[in-house]
């Protein structure tokens, strides 16, 4: 066991202290002791009531599974809302209301853009986020499939690069179309706008356009090998893209123990403080990349402006599930990692509000931490008191700390009225997660019966009632103008013109931010907002009825399931080859999220979310005797040779089956799917967790 330091019985990492007093907290000795000494009061009085809305979890869990168990899997009619209702699943909703948050950024509140999600602990991920602020629509169409498959061999492509001019200056013609001729006709000057407002600045010879609350720079140059070619000289096109970047502490990172925390702070301080820093070799060189500065115009009367050169920053912080062996309680279990990761994310990102950075994040003073997995209101209500002591620790005013509400539990968006009600004063954001939300859904409704096939989650029943319920239920709650009603990630980062295709369908539900892999996928899904206005969407579905609370709980199980040996192969084959292809690189690696070959070899986005998702689905299957267990363990069989030729060409690569019985990284799948119906909500955490330790154990061994 590490060295610990104790402040009120509440042991702390001495590597964390030591960190913390350094880096974050300043050399006055007083001032520290006083942070440490009201961190342990914060851990002793908020961590029993932690441990007992875990166990009103598992008790509510345990009073379901015996009801869907005595009803032979029956949820029809009032009787199952009546049950879920009995047992306190379901509460009353509030009376009327209206979120009264104050001090929200613009990009927040007022601008409706893209939201980009990066592990906090790449370096070169966080800055690419970071600075996706503003993204070259030029490269965003050339550089990926979004007008055709990416070319196969380096070196310009004229004609590839001629249809991606082409395609931009018919997108500028529909968004800020000129006055008797066409943006491809247009050889220079102040551009003849048909609505002269939406010209609003110049830095040099760029010109600055303003459509629907976003940005437009026009980069003009003529030395340019593309500007020397066109008849204004312009040579690229930037968009005003990743408003808003969520950086992550939770999903997408495989941090396990002390060290691994220490690195994601470290990180997040770098982008608090603005000298954050990565370098890397590219084609032979050494490249350092470092967070963009703010963006200098001027308008026609000598006004000079600037714009952020980066997104607003938010802190994803972990769920109130795990614990963390950074903080050893008075009898010596470890202390909620949620509550270290407030308490710490919160007190660097003062530095930043104080004005003690090189960078400002925002200009509001505000400190944005997105909580993910809470079970309905009274762990929102939790949170919010949480935030308040935080506040009260680092001398910040009430409400500085705004939260971030995940709607990706059944039993929050069963209740999302009263999940917003208790953070109504610093609320900024909801949104829809598919993978976890379904993740959840099959957890929940475990023992009801066997689920649909996943593929058919998208068209289930109670997901169009999720996805439309969190809109308008957070419009009802006056969202709109102060907060951000986001939808989930496009997972295809390869698949740019299937985006460009299909996620305006985001904006156009009224969703005024939505998920996207890349910056490249933020620049083009930037375009969606242009066409659409997401405002206005929301204003036009005030007036209409919210979706049914009984269409949210349709359980979406298989209706005399009927499938054949083959089509149950298949299900496996696929839900197995995710898993494993995933879980390897967690284990091995520590990798949280990467892009992953699904089956079919196609690139995909994956998380602890859409593990998640699969684990719990043959679990499903599994326990209803849809398959056996050699079933599973022929397919994970099947998969592991799979995946292990797929990724041949890594070089840290570990075979699957490469030691007895499986490597440590096999035996973690396979034991997500034989305990998924034990481990807590359906969460991996707990197993990733255990097995990833053993696996840095053997390393270092």
């Amino acid at each position: 066991m590490s060295k610990l330091v104790t402040f009120n019985d509440v042991g702390f990492d001495a590597r964390l202290v030591d960190f913390l007093n350094d880096r974050v907290l300043g050399p006055d000795t007083d001032a520290q002791k006083a942070f440490w000494t009201g961190a342990a009061e914060i851990f002793l009085r908020f961590t029993p009531e932690n441990l007992r809305l875990l166990q009103k979890r598992d008790q509510l869990q345990a009073m379901i599974d015996a009801w869907h168990r005595a009803n032979s899997g029956s949820a029809d009619g009032g009787t199952y809302e009546a049950m879920l209702r009995a047992i306190g699943y379901l509460v009353d909703e509030p009376a009327p209301f209206k979120i009264s948050t104050l001090k929200v950024d613009r990009e927040i509140a007022l601008m409706a853009g893209p939201q980009l999600v990066v592990p906090v602990l790449n370096a070169r991920f966080l800055l690419n986020a970071a600075n996706a602020r503003w993204g070259s629509l030029y490269d965003a169409l050339y550089g990926t499939d979004a007008i055709a498959p990416p070319p196969a061999t380096k070196g310009y492509d004229p004609a590839r690069g001629a249809a991606a001019v082409a395609w931009a200056k018919a997108f500028l013609d529909r968004i800020a179309p000129l006055d008797g001729l066409s943006w491809t006709e247009w050889t220079g000057g102040t551009p003849p706008l048909v609505d002269p407002a939406q010209f609003v600045g110049r830095s040099g010879d760029n010109l600055l356009l303003l459509h629907n609350g976003l940005h437009i720079e026009l980069v003009i140059d003529r030395q340019h090998p593309i500007g020397a070619e066109d008849p204004a000289g312009l040579a690229d096109v930037m968009l005003e893209a990743a408003l808003t970047t969520i950086v992550d502490f939770e999903d997408s990172i495989a941090a396990v123990d002390v060290a691994d925390k220490i690195a994601a702070y470290a990180n997040w301080l770098g982008l608090m403080d603005g000298d954050l820093e990565a370098h890397f070799v590219k084609e032979g060189r050494t490249l350092t990349r470092r967070m963009a500065e703010d963006r200098s115009y001027q308008t026609d009367d000598g006004t000079a402006f600037t714009l952020s050169g980066r997104s607003l920053l938010l802190v994803r912080n972990v769920g109130h599930l795990m614990t963390t062996a950074a903080v050893r309680m008075p009898d010596g279990s470890e202390g909620p990692e949620g509550i270290l990761d407030g308490i710490v994310t919160a007190a660097i990102a003062r530095r930043n509000i104080l004005g003690q950075s090189r960078l400002s994040n925002g200009s509001e003073k505000s400190i944005y931490i997105v909580k993910p997995k809470m079970h309905g209101p009274e762990e929102v209500a939790f949170a919010n008191a949480l935030f308040d002591a935080i506040e009260d620790l680092l001398t910040l005013g009430r409400y500085t700390l705004k939260i971030g509400i995940m709607d990706e539990e059944r039993r929050t968006s069963a209740n999302l009225s009263a999940c917003i009600y208790a953070a109504r004063n610093r609320l900024i954001f909801i949104n829809t997660g598919f993978l976890d939300r379904t993740g959840d859904e099959i957890h929940t409704s475990m023992q009801a019966g066997p689920m649909i096939r996943k593929a058919e989650m998208r068209a289930s029943r109670w997901m169009s009632a999720y996805e439309a319920r969190n809109v308008k239920i957070g419009l009802t709650h006056g969202l709109s103008g102060k907060a951000q009603i986001g939808k989930g990630m496009w997972a295809a980062p390869d698949r740019m013109a299937d985006m460009l295709d299909q996620k305006l369908g985001h904006p156009r539900a009224g969703a005024n931010t939505a998920w996207v892999p890349s910056p490249s996928a933020a620049t083009l899904h930037a375009t969606h907002y242009h066409q659409i206005d997401p405002f206005a969407v929301q204003a036009s579905l005030l007036n209409e009825d919210t979706p049914s609370l009984d269409d949210l709980l349709d359980i979406p199980m298989a209706d005399a399931p009927n499938w054949s040996a083959q089509d149950i192969a298949d299900e496996l084959d696929n839900n197995a080859q995710g898993i494993l292809g995933y879980v390897v690189r967690w284990i091995d690696q520590g990798v949280g999220c990467s892009k992953v070959p699904d089956i079919h070899d196609i690139g995909l986005m994956e998380d602890r979310a859409t593990l998640r998702i699969s684990s719990q689905h043959i679990a499903n299957w599994l326990l209803h005797g849809i398959c056996t267990k050699d079933d599973v363990l022929a397919a994970f069989t099947r998969m592991a040779d799979k995946v292990d030729i797929q990724n041949a060409d890594d070089p840290l690569y570990r075979p699957l089956r490469a030691a007895e019985g499986g490597t440590l990284a096999y035996q973690a799948a396979l034991a997500l799917i034989l305990e998924g119906v034990s481990q807590p909500n359906g969460y991996t955490e707990p197993l990733l967790h255990r097995y990833r330790l053993l696996e840095k154990s053997r390393q270092s061994a």
